[in-house]
């Protein structure tokens, strides 16, 4: 009598794909490129185009309005949550930062705490940073003026390439604390790692669109996000000149808010700077109106 074989099962590899609208999706062209070359875990990762970027952009635009008009106490809610769901994954985090980012166990430890801790930190100035920055000025009698920040609206953030986790949340979380949706491009060297945090964000209670996470070139996406007039805020961490001075250029155009942050060494996305209330206020506009003095 013949033994039986145990079955040949092959490996489940991950797919790697874009995050619009609360869903996961391929690109729209079916391009992909190739990442972790020469090493023991290569992987498909998609390469957004500009029609993907679009259908982001619609999708934060379409979720402004209910994520910005929530109470701050839920968006704060909701940003624990995801601090929840990226510490009950913790060790799947320090393994994908191994591979993706090549650090040691120690340091992709450290960078997933530390993200955890900063989205932590953020969630709780949800229902808090507009009572720091709110004013009441006294003007002509019988008048005072009342200024209250408010969000922009649709932000579109090009993330770091390192630390490709911090790095992120460092680019994300800060605009959806002010009410702001999001359209990120992830860190080039690194998008595995950006793709499992969206899995987070899929299961952390926000409405679908406001936060969506694109994987690609950031030379073929950027000014496009730039030149789109649906993006009110362009961001980004560590440009070198020029291409910072083009996009600016091209945001001009219809008086786009620009910031661009200098940080550009892994070390300065774990000091005290990084993690700063100056980081939400950029996000927001001033809305200010004229009230009838109290007698």
């Amino acid at each position: 009598m013949s033994k039986s074989r145990e079955p040949v099962r092959l490996d489940v590899r991950k797919a790697y794909t874009l995050f619009i609208n609360g869903a996961f999706v391929r690109s729209e062209s079916g391009a992909s490129d190739t990442v972790g070359v020469g090493t023991d875990e290569p992987a498909t990762v998609a390469r957004a185009t500009r029609k993907d970027m679009r259908d982001a952009v619609v999708a934060a635009r379409n979720a402004f309005a209910r994520w910005s008009e929530s109470a701050p106490m839920q968006r704060g809610l909701a940003l624990y949550r995801l601090a929840e769901l990226l510490d009950a994954r913790r060790m799947e985090f320090v393994g994908r930062l191994r591979i993706g980012s090549r650090l040691d166990e120690a340091d992709a430890l450290r960078e997933t705490i530390a993200a955890v801790d900063r989205v932590i930190w953020y969630a709780g100035w949800c229902d808090k940073y507009a009572t720091i920055v709110s004013s009441r000025d006294p003007v002509a009698d019988p008048f005072v003026t009342l200024t209250a920040p408010r969000p922009m609206g649709v932000v579109g953030t090009l993330a770091p390439d390192e630390p490709s986790l911090l790095g992120l949340v460092s680019a994300i979380v800060p605009a959806l604390v002010a009410g702001n949706t999001v359209v990120a491009l992830a860190s080039e060297t690194d998008p595995r790692t950006a793709i499992v945090f969206a899995e987070c964000l899929a299961t952390c209670d926000m409405p679908p669109g406001t936060a969506n996470v694109l994987t690609g070139r950031r030379i073929e996406i950027a000014p496009h996000l730039a030149r789109h007039r649906d993006v009110d805020v362009l961001h980004a961490y560590g440009l070198d000149t020029p291409f910072a001075t083009e996009l600016e250029r091209l945001a001009a155009a219809d008086l786009k808010r620009t910031h661009f942050a200098a940080a550009n060494a892994r070390a300065d996305y774990f000091s005290s700077e990084a993690q700063d209330l100056a980081h939400v206020t950029a996000f927001v506009t001033d809305k200010t109106i004229w009230h009838p003095a109290a007698i």
